[in-house]
């Protein structure tokens, strides 16, 4: 498998779940401002939306979408338990989380990143503020989003949680949250991720 990534983009939580998974995959990296590989190959020709991250199996089939192919690499090793089985009501849980983290604060930073005018980040900020007061809450009793066991889930919100200091919002408002992200970083797996990414 071929993981097409970029340093610290929402591309890490798959990283992330490769490495708790114990999976073997070669990483690419792609620079999402001129759509190259790190071997120069034009990344719209593998990836025509141009984002990452993306999965090359080996097969040949291209799997895009992030919350999409964490779930596909968990059940490649169910033993690993980072998504509960079919059946289980729990995994739809850790289903609702992932659609949570993309809909609501993956996408409520976009207009951060987009440099939009600042009374529409300032905006962005609050209503990201809400989001993260509820997640915070959802966090108080608990050392990951469906418990104590890591999840596809929480791979993606620490990612995401990352990009709060970036663009000024104080993780420390929300002491769960706060505590979480220090947690969820000392996973050796989350360590090696950025480690690799940091190369």
């Amino acid at each position: 498998m071929k993981l097409y990534f970029f340093p610290g983009a929402c591309s890490l939580s798959v990283h992330i779940v490769v490495r708790e998974a114990g999976l073997n995959c070669d990483l690419v990296r792609v620079d999402l401002k001129t759509k190259r590989t790190a071997s120069g190959d034009d990344y719209t020709r593998i990836n025509p939306k141009g984002s990452v991250p993306a999965l090359q199996l080996d097969n040949g089939e291209l799997l895009t979408e992030g919350a999409v192919i964490v779930q596909y690499l968990a059940d490649l090793v169910p033993e690993k338990k980072l998504l509960p089985p079919p059946g289980d009501f729990s995994r739809y849980r850790v289903q609702e989380w992932l659609n949570f983290i993309a809909t609501e604060l993956h996408k409520g930073f976009g207009p951060l990143f987009a440099g939009m005018p600042e009374e529409w980040q300032q905006a962005a900020r609050e209503r990201l503020q809400q989001k993260f007061t509820l997640t915070d809450a959802a966090l108080a009793q608990k050392s990951y989003l469906m418990g104590d066991a890591f999840t596809v889930a929480d791979a993606y919100l620490f990612t995401v949680l990352g990009w709060a200091p970036h663009f000024g919002i104080d993780l420390s408002s929300w002491p769960a949250l706060a505590a979480y992200r220090e947690r969820v970083a000392a996973r050796p797996a989350v360590q090696a991720a950025l480690s690799a990414e940091s190369a």
